[in-house]
């Protein structure tokens, strides 16, 4: 499976951390680093007064994401400075404990996804944006952080997020 640098890189948000109990319902939890909203994103740390991108909101529909749905985001935010070219993304995937992805993105180049271009100007920022999640999501524990900066090295906002993909049940092989 293939995650978009961009989709977690430029969804300023995050919002109410969840767990699946043995219901397979969702428990919300609140805590300082839940970013307003409704998704499963956190904030890295608490203290982001020196970040360049304030998150307002983040929306993701459905929550929790599910494997076969088209999963909507809706974020914004307020950028402090423009985002020139340069700027880049440090993205960690996991399942469970294997590392899926440990890379470095050119910030720039995958925010052409979400249909915006750098230099990302100071002010006001929303992003709508649609994504098809595959049937064939293994089930299981998926982590994902993505912390940005500008080229200087500057901080742009890290955020990070636990979803749990269960097992889809057939019908027919159910017994």
């Amino acid at each position: 499976m293939r995650l978009s640098a961009s989709a977690i890189a430029l969804i300023w948000a995050g919002a109410h951390a969840f767990s699946i109990g043995s219901d397979g319902q969702s428990v919300v939890v609140e805590d300082e680093l839940d970013v307003p909203g409704q998704s499963p994103l956190k904030f890295c740390e608490a203290d982001r007064a020196n970040d360049i991108i304030t998150i307002e909101q983040v929306v993701l529909s459905p929550n929790p994401p599910q494997a076969g749905t088209t999963l909507t985001i809706e974020a914004s935010g307020y950028v402090k400075e423009t985002i020139e070219d340069g700027a880049y993304v440090q993205l960690q995937v996991k399942y469970g404990y294997i590392k899926l992805l440990d890379t470095k993105a050119d910030l720039c180049e995958q925010i052409k996804n979400v249909d915006l271009e750098c230099p990302i100007e100071k002010g006001k920022i929303s992003i709508v944006k649609d994504i098809e999640l595959p049937n064939e999501i293994p089930p299981g524990k998926y982590t994902v952080q993505a912390d940005v900066f500008t080229e200087a090295g500057d901080h742009i906002t890290c955020l990070t997020a636990t979803v749990f993909f269960g097992r889809k049940s057939v019908p027919f092989l159910d017994l």
